[in-house]
């Protein structure tokens, strides 16, 4: 297998930050993070496909539903990260979602906190077997860039 991405160690070694016990963190400070990351994840993937104007780019990022993704790779989580995905599906947020339902917005605070965690846990290969599972089971023509161009 290849070896694990080290990022979240090769920050913390370069700001001189004090190693942290993930488990303490609040399902919200996991989401928090787990954004970031997600759509890092999501950008470099679009932007990876080839050149095309940002504003396409950003509709095409935006239209990958986090809640849709979740439900696709709901059966390959392990126990643990579903407890995961269920602290940030059920933590009390004082936001209100946008342009999604409540139902929505929990849950891709749910997957923002799985992908929080893995990402602290430093469990890329992980987080990118589960997103690219997920994209794939959406089908290849919801996140594919050739349509933007």
């Amino acid at each position: 297998m290849e070896e694990n991405l080290r990022f979240y160690s090769y920050i913390g070694e370069k700001f001189q930050l004090k190693q942290q016990d993930i488990r303490t963190y609040s399902p919200l400070a996991l989401a928090y993070i787990g954004d970031g990351v997600y759509e890092l994840i999501i950008r470099s993937i679009l932007v990876g496909k080839g050149n095309c104007p940002v504003n396409k780019l950003h509709r095409k990022s935006s239209s990958l539903v986090k809640a849709e993704l979740i439900h696709n790779i709901m059966e390959d989580l392990t126990e643990e990260e579903k407890t995961i995905y269920k602290r940030g599906r059920n933590a009390k947020s004082y936001t209100t979602a946008k342009n999604a339902t409540m139902i929505d917005y929990r849950t891709a605070t749910g997957l923002e906190a799985l992908v929080g965690y893995l990402y602290l846990t430093e469990q890329m290969d992980r987080l990118l077997i589960l997103i690219k599972t997920g994209l794939s089971r959406m089908g290849e023509e919801t996140w594919n860039t050739k349509n933007l161009q």
